[in-house]
């Protein structure tokens, strides 16, 4: 009898097991255009148009990869990356992709999904402004959302249980298949200046890639290499010294779930020497980090622990900047294995300005030049804070001023937990960001 009992219940758990399991196949399997008009439209369709004709219109794509970081199917990639080079081909763009978190998917109506989209409103009709200011033709946006299995267990509450399994899912995602098609993503904004290489135009299409909590570490996993090695290419001691390169144009890591320790050379390559930048050096990667956000504050770091209990960490020499040149040198120690324990976020030694929320929402007039904001950023300094619709950036004089990497500290008021992203003042910062850092200098008035 005992024996029918122990039987019985391990198939029942078994089978609770597996239908708790998330959906591990492509959600979009439908590889033609389809006119996104309202929620619910083009569940299956892998490429979508929102808008066509209107001053918010876009296009939005997705492109699936499964627990391996392998493509789900590498069609899909080609018919979207083949749409979106045929685009490219024939007019400028503004590519903005999104690669999501914890808890998230490709799946139709995700919440990440439907907010993601709301950027490329706001993107959209930005973009539509400023064009106009400029005397420009208005870039076509087009969306990309990365998908990837952020739950490996469907049942809420108790999927908070594969926090170290996304964890390590993510970075297998980012190492073998995210940095194909972020590199060929780079390969379609520049398509135009090889067709016409004897006389070609200003170039104005412009790449961002955006990636929250594991999808931030997605995105740097892939990414690290490449973005270390062009801040290289442009430092002093070659034949001259350039603006410091990025990936693209800008990268935005939001409540990013990766060790500070992994930042700590891109971090030292920054500081190094307390080099000075130009003041038309751009913002290249920003991390943003809610002092609200618990799971990767304590979660993350008390997992850590004990997955590092046996590993040998040192205390590193190294340092800051409060000016440019060798006298703003400050001496600080890297406690290795805080930085190994701890989110990049919530490591207040490489923390490097902080966002605070403002009461005045800072509503634009209808005459604001949008030229403006790289205006603003090229002239702020340590000293100065600089305003945003409904928040402050302040810096914590621990880099020189225009440093191409920024380690944001957010106040809660803006980002109140892991997942709260997506408020209104937080999407105007990122649209800002993404002005600074695309506007089309040549073209400007």
């Amino acid at each position: 009898m005992n024996h029918h009992i122990s039987r019985n219940l391990f198939f029942l758990t078994l089978i609770l097991f597996l239908t708790a399991c998330s959906s591990n196949e492509i959600y979009r399997s439908d590889y033609k255009t389809c006119n996104y008009k309202a929620s619910g439209d083009c569940f299956k369709n892998a490429l979508q148009v929102h808008a066509p004709g209107e001053k918010d219109e876009y296009r939005l794509g997705f492109i699936e990869y499964d627990d391996q970081g392998q493509l789900r199917d590498r069609k899909q990639m080609d018919a979207v990356l083949e749409e979106y080079q045929r685009l490219a081909a024939s007019d400028d763009v503004l590519l903005i992709t999104f690669v999501h978190g914890w808890h998230h998917s490709a799946q139709p109506e995700d919440k990440n999904i439907l907010s993601f989209r709301k950027m490329l409103t706001e993107v959209s009709k930005m973009e539509g402004t400023g064009s106009e200011q400029q005397g420009r033709k208005k870039r076509k946006v087009i969306g990309l959302y990365i998908g990837w299995r952020g739950d490996s267990i469907s049942v809420p509450y108790v999927n908070d249980l594969t926090f170290w399994d996304r964890k390590n899912t993510a970075h297998d995602v980012g190492q073998q298949g995210v940095t194909e098609v972020l590199l060929k993503l780079e390969e379609i904004v520049n398509v135009k200046i090889g067709i016409e290489e004897e006389n070609p135009p200003p170039m104005t299409s412009r790449l961002v890639v955006i990636g929250h909590s594991f999808g931030g570490a997605v995105v740097y996993t892939s990414l690290q290499k490449v973005i270390a090695d062009r801040f290289i290419d442009s430092r002093r001691g070659k034949t001259f010294q350039d603006d410091a390169k990025g990936f693209g144009d800008l990268v935005v890591l939001m409540n990013p779930a990766f060790e500070a320790l992994r930042f700590a050379s891109l971090y030292d390559l920054s500081q190094e020497g307390c080099r000075g930048y130009f003041n038309t050096q751009l913002p290249k990667l920003v991390i943003l980090t809610s002092e609200a956000d618990y799971a990767t504050k304590y979660a993350f770091s008390a997992g850590r622990f004990f997955s590092t209990l046996f590993e040998s960490h040192v205390t590193l020499d190294r340092h800051y900047c409060n000016k440019p040149g060798k006298n703003g040198i400050q001496a600080m120690q890297i406690n290795e294995g805080e930085a190994d324990r701890n989110t990049v976020g919530h490591f207040k030694p490489y923390l490097t300005h902080r966002l605070n929320a403002t009461t005045d929402k800072n509503v634009r007039k209808d005459d604001f030049q949008i030229k403006q904001l790289q205006t603003n950023w090229a002239e702020h300094t340590n000293d100065t804070t600089m305003d945003f619709a409904g928040s402050q950036l302040e810096s914590l004089k621990r880099t020189n001023p225009l440093n191409p990497y920024l380690n944001i500290k957010v106040d809660k008021e803006l980002i109140n937990d892991h997942n709260d992203i997506w408020r209104p003042q937080i999407i105007a910062f990122i649209r800002d960001l993404i002005v600074i850092a695309t506007t089309p200098v040549s073209n400007a008035k």
